[in-house]
């Protein structure tokens, strides 16, 4: 199989899904898209389901993978930062709230959803054993919401209200963050 074919198919994935929603992916109009047939697609992948997760997780940005900046602040900010490239995406901005919508409809993704969020929650647990570690936040925090609360103002500010978020604002939302985890 042609890596280059499967590239352009996961491309046109994303770009149909964008337009059309997760329910509306028609697997014609993908192959049409990236100059192909149905069955390029059906060689590749057995179903719908197995090429949506497949794409995700082949061509996702890892939200949370980034080094040990110093402080908590710095790993928020670093975060958030990374956070906010991918929300600009146009793509992104389009398929992550339906991805989401999907979920409170049907259970399909509901796996493909669970492991990539177990795998930021994994980065997020390491970066506040780190903070604790470090003595910026105290040992039996409430992690749970801890990593729930980290992204949230970035992400409602961004994919709910639809608004730009710039670099001071980052900066001031993890300082914000650090407060709140230190209340956490």
């Amino acid at each position: 199989m042609r890596p280059d074919l499967t590239t352009a198919l996961r491309r046109a994935l994303f770009e149909e899904w964008s337009q059309t929603g997760y329910v509306g992916i028609s697997l014609e109009s993908v192959a049409l898209r990236a100059g192909a047939g149905k069955a390029a697609i059906y060689r590749r992948w057995p179903s719908k389901l197995a090429f949506a997760s497949d794409a995700i997780e082949t061509v996702g940005v890892d939200l949370a993978a980034f080094s040990d900046c110093g402080s908590l602040e710095a790993d928020l900010t670093a975060f958030l930062l990374t956070m906010r490239r991918a929300l600009r995406h146009r793509l992104v901005r389009r398929i992550l709230p339906d991805l989401l919508a999907e979920r409170a409809c049907s259970r399909d993704l509901a796996p493909l959803i669970d492991r990539l969020a177990r795998r930021r929650r994994a980065e997020g647990e390491r970066m506040l054993d780190r903070a604790v570690a470090r003595g910026e936040l105290r040992t039996h925090l409430d992690r749970e919401l801890a990593l729930d609360l980290i992204p949230s103002p970035l992400y409602w500010r961004m994919i709910v209200r639809e608004r730009a978020t710039t670099r001071a604002e980052v900066d001031r939302q993890a300082r914000a963050l650090v407060a709140a985890l230190r209340a956490c």
